[in-house]
């Protein structure tokens, strides 16, 4: 079966096309070396997929354990591979470590501006703050 298309059936990404792409930027290995795309695989082999999940690089490593002739639902794509141990720790480890980072989304208190609070936002900077007029001027009076 063709890699690519292993890897769609297996459900590892969403579209054949996008399984390509990844594939042919040399992110997915078998059996170590780089392959392309159309690379026969076959029960045995093990892949290395480099991908980056939250802005933190990782490297999933998996045994094909079957093929499927056609895209399954996802329980049955799961029995197509197995993960490795260290594999299956480094990717809980990032995990972990991106819970102990807070999101800087959530540190905004109120949110939106509304309109009124733009506008007050946009008179501040016309304040007069050290006795300058509105007419700015650099030259020294």
């Amino acid at each position: 079966m063709r890699l690519d298309k292993w890897l769609w059936t297996a459900r590892l990404f969403k579209t054949r096309t996008l399984a390509t792409d990844e594939v042919s930027h040399g992110k997915i290995q078998v059996n170590g070396q780089l392959a392309k795309p159309a690379r026969d695989i076959k029960p045995g082999d093990i892949l290395t997929l480099r991908y980056t999940a939250f802005n933190v690089n990782l490297t999933r490593t998996l045994t094909v354990l079957g093929l499927a002739a056609t895209r399954g639902p996802a329980p049955l794509a799961q029995t197509l591979y197995a993960e490795t141990p260290e594999s299956v720790r480094a990717r809980e480890k990032a995990y972990a470590e991106r819970q102990l980072h807070s999101e800087p989304a959530h540190s905004i208190v109120g949110g939106r501006p509304s309109k009124r609070d733009r506008r007050n936002l946009g008179s501040l900077h016309h304040v007069n703050h050290q006795g300058w007029d509105d007419r700015w001027s650099a030259s020294l009076d």
